[in-house]
């Protein structure tokens, strides 16, 4: 996967225990850059620091970088929302969890209102607040405009 956090995880398990502590706060650089060419000149810094010690653990960020990179054009405070958090996994694994129980449903319909039934269920958990949520809803406000107004409008009318 090639989420900021999976990425990271994914590389230090390259690393010896002894230089995890380093090698990680070494590598906040790169995801907390403020743009993509800061980011990338950060990367660059660790590889000159850690590239021939721990060569995959490094070349495993640059060979996904184009994925990786588009995470730079969005403003801080949601990035920091987008890397530390695991909605979609949680979605997927409820997902799974429902589907692995009945091996076959009678039709398409009832598969879709399964699944249904268990994003509902699972929205109804979502009520942890991140910090600086108003200002994160600003930015999106910001960047995504009408459609976001209109999500926005939604989630109030439940």
């Amino acid at each position: 996967q090639r989420c900021v956090i999976h990425m990271l995880r994914n590389s230090f398990k390259y690393v010896s225990y002894k230089d995890l502590k380093k090698f990680a706060s070494d590598f906040k650089a790169v995801y907390n850059a403020p743009n993509e060419a800061a980011g990338l000149s950060e990367l660059e810094n660790i590889k000159e620091t850690w590239g021939r010690k721990y060569p995959y653990a490094v070349s495993n960020w640059e060979n996904n970088w184009e994925d990786v990179s588009p995470f730079f054009q969005f403003p801080e405070d949601i990035r920091r929302i987008m890397y530390t958090t695991n909605i979609i996994e949680g979605l997927n694994r409820q997902y799974r969890k429902v589907t692995k129980t009945k091996s076959v449903f009678p039709s398409d319909t009832s598969l879709e209102k399964m699944l249904y039934l268990a994003s509902q269920n699972v929205t109804k958990k979502w009520t942890q607040r991140y910090r600086n949520w108003d200002q994160v809803l600003n930015q999106l406000t910001v960047l995504y405009g009408e459609r976001w107004t209109y999500v926005n409008t939604l989630d109030t009318k439940s």
